[in-house]
């Protein structure tokens, strides 16, 4: 039965173009903020004390990430139509001789992106720009399978490999070694098992430590990329100067400890760029030493 309902979303989200998932994602972070008050209550006081602004000002920017959020989850429906021509005519790039680099690099490369402005949009735009064959996404996918299909159905596409994380690590490893491209999403909570505790807006944080593992014993580039979004339906592309795991010292667990730090640095860079794009809803504190 959800299966049913997941799949008839489909076609009504593949119909709409971004300007109308757009104005479909405003209404519906509007309806949350309405609907959600602990949680409204909640965002608003982890920007209040992680960004050092007022009360007011905290809202502002709470309802604005609302907002925000929603749009960049509807920009699913959106990821297939991403081509060099979208690049061409929305997206303007701060430091593409970075971007270049990363997409044409003969040397393992893994993404660090985060929850951070058009995290769905990234997906297609990484397929369009990569020179690399294929390109490794690594997702939490939901526990609802009948969700998590549809979510891996409309983010594949030719020459995207979506993985669950639970069992990416040896597929990843084994891609990374071949001089293979993965990208990770690395600014979401995880248990304690797999967290490195490291400062994060000034408080400390569970930092997932698998992407810096396998980066590590893959001897990767590191590199930060994220998708902003503009005014007028434009966007512009971030690349970060990349860390190179080769050129580390100490022992493994010192060398997993820097590269947490250097991705976790990264996403905190550009939320306190950002603020209102980032998925401020995220429980991101939650798991503590």
């Amino acid at each position: 039965m959800r299966t049913a309902l997941y799949t008839s979303f489909l076609p009504l989200g593949g119909s709409l173009g971004l300007k109308q998932l757009h104005s479909l994602g405003t209404g519906l972070g509007q309806a949350m903020w309405t609907c959600l008050p602990r949680r409204r209550q909640e965002t608003t006081q982890n920007i209040h004390a992680r960004l050092g602004v007022d009360l007011g000002t905290a809202q502002d920017l709470a309802k604005k990430s609302f907002i925000h959020s929603a749009q960049a989850f509807l920009e699913i429906f959106h990821t297939r139509y991403m081509d060099p021509r979208f690049l061409a005519s929305r997206v303007e790039f701060e430091n593409p001789e970075f971007f270049a680099a990363a997409c044409s690099s003969s040397r393992p490369a893994l993404v660090a992106t985060a929850h951070l402005g058009s995290w769905e949009l990234l997906v297609g735009l990484m397929n369009a720009g990569v020179a690399k064959k294929t390109c490794q996404v690594i997702v939490r996918l939901p526990k609802d399978q009948a969700l998590a299909s549809m979510i891996r159905h409309m983010r594949s596409q030719p020459g995207i490999d979506i993985l669950g994380h639970r069992d990416a690590a040896t597929s990843v490893l084994s891609y990374l070694r071949q001089n293979g491209l993965s990208a990770f999403l690395v600014d979401h909570n995880c248990q304690r098992a797999e967290a490195v505790f490291l400062p994060f807006l000034g408080k400390t944080a569970a930092v997932n430590k698998g992407p810096a593992l396998l980066a590590l014993r893959s001897k990767a580039l590191v590199w930060p990329l994220f998708l902003l979004r503009l005014p007028q339906g434009k966007f512009r592309l971030v690349t970060l100067p990349p860390l190179d795991t080769i050129t580390l010292v100490g022992d493994r667990q010192e060398r997993i400890v820097e590269i947490c730090r250097f991705y976790t640095q990264a996403v905190e860079q550009m939320v306190l760029r950002y603020p209102e794009q980032w998925f401020w809803m995220h429980r991101r504190w939650k798991t503590q030493p």
